[in-house]
């Protein structure tokens, strides 16, 4: 890794002086910080850092968006319709903003990294005060000492492909954590906007990502999601002979009782090698997350995906083999541009073949940008909305089928929260990252239990803790 892909110490002291000064700055005000996260999992890690710089800096954090000096929304722009609730959002703060004029408003993230949403942000969102993308995200201090000491707006966009190592993190209560390992994407999907605003891949130091997982073990932590746009890319920028096989062998051995997870992957980069680290280290959850998008070899080429629809069912094989019992989940796109009927039966007996426990399931959106939205698309709406149907009956049925063959056993489960109904007041997951509903006595959250599902349902699991 060249040195410019890290922040130096000093500039990173200089982000902690700003936070001594806004502290100083705000001192006595008992001011409230409010923070809302569109997207992925990465988006959500990151607004734990600004959390993390928030608290560091006096504010207390809130859920009240009304009571909230400083109203932060952490935005994605993978789908439009992302981009539009953000938009919502923010427009509807303005008679906020009327009313109080001195709550900062601001706006961060992908969107923030898109030249035609900045120049919106501009031109009818007065409101915002403060606009920062990715690369910025470490010069949140000083991007607030401006906003609360200059009357102009502040827009920073700028910066290069860094990681900044060292940020206070902030997290949510309960027994998970995310921990990123790399940012960034090389792959340039063609209907993808993510590298655009995300910049190219950049590995953390295995030395660091161990750091931080001991932190959390130690922290009480159980569940640890390793974060990566394509974790299966891990260590190819480092100079070091590391790959992602290599990092989960050496965060196994970190110890604590706990599971490791890993999203997301690419099933270009994943291969026997890391099927076989996934068997041997007994605390990476034996659960798949390996989305393949279509099932027509025409539509990944067009999608540059860099592999076949067979080469795919390969893996799966060898997954299967290798972890008889893992749980396996993917994503699909219905109506990518230039899909036929053909096409999509294609994926369709994909699915019937592989039979997921999970899909994600998306209709395609086209973003500006990519060169995917300038393609020819003469399938209806109608048309792909039919697909988009017959997919999801058809994975309900898979479902219902793999979900009913739990009945009866007995599973070691993690209680991550409260559930709804009176009867199974808890909720957890299983090792495979399946939802289950239980009751039982001496239940707490956090705690590893052993329980036998009772019944079974489309989308939970029920059991009685033993």
């Amino acid at each position: 890794m060249s040195e410019s892909a890290i922040v130096s110490q000093e500039e990173l002291q200089n982000q902690f002086t700003y936070m001594d000064a806004v502290a100083e700055l705000i001192r006595g005000r008992h001011l409230r910080a409010y923070t809302h996260t569109f997207g992925c999992q990465q988006n959500e890690a990151d607004t734990e850092r600004i959390r993390g710089m928030l608290h560091e800096m006096g504010y207390e954090m809130t859920e009240e968006i009304d009571k909230a000096d400083f109203i932060l929304y952490n935005t994605c722009a993978v789908r439009e319709h992302a981009e539009d609730r953000a938009f919502g959002n923010i427009g509807a703060l303005s008679h906020l903003k009327k009313q109080r004029p001195d709550v900062i408003i601001a706006l961060c993230g992908c969107m923030a990294q898109q030249e035609k949403n900045v120049e919106k942000i501009k031109k009818s969102y007065p409101q915002v005060k403060l606009l920062f993308g990715t690369h910025a995200l470490w010069r949140f201090p000083s991007l607030l000492y401006r906003a609360l000491t200059e009357k102009k707006r502040i827009f920073d966009i700028g910066g290069v492909d860094d990681i900044a190592e060292g940020l206070p993190v902030l997290r949510g209560h309960g027994p998970k954590a995310w921990l990123s390992i790399m940012y960034g994407c090389n792959n340039f999907c063609t209907y993808c906007i993510v590298p655009y605003v995300r910049g190219r891949e950049r590995s953390r130091r295995p030395e660091e990502i161990e750091k931080e997982l001991r932190e959390l073990v130690a922290a009480g932590y159980k569940e640890i999601t390793l974060l990566g746009q394509n974790v299966n890319s891990y260590g190819k920028d480092l100079g070091l002979d590391v790959d992602f096989a290599d990092l989960l062998r050496r965060l196994n051995a970190v110890p604590g009782d706990f599971w490791l997870r890993f999203m997301t992957s690419h099933p270009k980069d994943a291969s026997p090698r890391l099927f076989d680290a996934m068997a041997d280290c007994e605390k990476v959850a034996k659960q798949l997350h390996l989305p393949f998008q279509s099932g027509s070899d025409e539509i990944l080429r067009r999608m540059n995906r860099r592999y076949t629809a067979e080469s795919y069912r390969a893996l799966i094989a060898d997954a299967r083999r290798k972890m008889p019992g893992i749980t396996l989940s993917s994503d699909i796109i219905v109506g990518f541009p230039g899909e036929t009927e053909a096409d999509f039966e294609q994926t369709l007996a994909l699915v019937q073949d592989i039979q997921f426990d999970l899909l994600f399931t998306f209709l395609y959106s086209p973003r500006s940008g990519t060169p995917a939205a300038t393609y020819e698309d003469p399938a209806t709406p109608q048309q792909k909305q039919a697909w988009f149907e017959r997919l999801l009956q058809a994975q309900d049925a898979i479902v219902a089928q793999r979900q009913a063959a739990y009945q009866g056993r007995t599973m070691r489960l993690l209680v991550d929260g409260t559930a709804k109904g009176p009867d199974y007041p808890f909720t957890a997951r299983t090792e495979g990252n399946l939802l289950v509903c239980v009751r039982g006595e001496n239940i707490k959250i956090g705690d590893f239990i052993e329980a036998t599902i009772e019944k079974t349902s489309l989308r939970c699991l029920f059991a009685v803790k033993q």
